[in-house]
This record gives C-alpha cells, sequence and structure tokens, in this order.
C-alpha cells in the first residue's frame, strides 16, 4: 500500500477512486438533488423567517430568544428556592 505524503496525493486518491465509479456517480448525484431539496426547498415553505417578520430590531430578537432559552430554568430555579 502506497503512503500518503502530501495533500495532493490524497486528493488525488480520491479523485482516482471517483473516476472509477460506475453507480457510484449516480448516487452521489442523487445524493445532491436530496440535499438541494432539503436545504433549499423545504426551509423555504417548513421553516419561515419567525424572528424577522416579529421583531424590528436585534436587541428585540436577541432579548426574545434570551426568555425563551431561560424560561425553564427560571421556573426550576424558583421551584427549587420554595
Amino acid at each position: 500500500m502506497k503512503r500518503i505524503k502530501s495533500f495532493y496525493d490524497f486528493i488525488a486518491m480520491y479523485v482516482e477512486g471517483f473516476k472509477n465509479l460506475t453507480w457510484g456517480k449516480t448516487l452521489w448525484i442523487i445524493i445532491l438533488i436530496k440535499l438541494f431539496i432539503m436545504f433549499a426547498v423545504l426551509k423555504v415553505f417548513f421553516f419561515p423567517d419567525f424572528l424577522g417578520s416579529r421583531f424590528d430590531t436585534e436587541e428585540k430578537k436577541s432579548e426574545y430568544i434570551f426568555n425563551e432559552l431561560t424560561k425553564d430554568y427560571i421556573i426550576n430555579e424558583k421551584e427549587v428556592l420554595k
């Protein structure tokens, strides 16, 4: 087995491997299409800009996030102090 000595050898190994693929190229195309659908298409329809539509300034956005992240902690802390 030949030892990899440089970054170029590392990249060349992968390029040579991908050249010899038969079904692998088709599978990589399917994977890339699925990733595009997941990150580009689904984001538009299922993940709207929640903060941008409700708050005008960065300060209001950060205050909302802080309150949401610490809400359970404050409730639990009050129960412990009783």
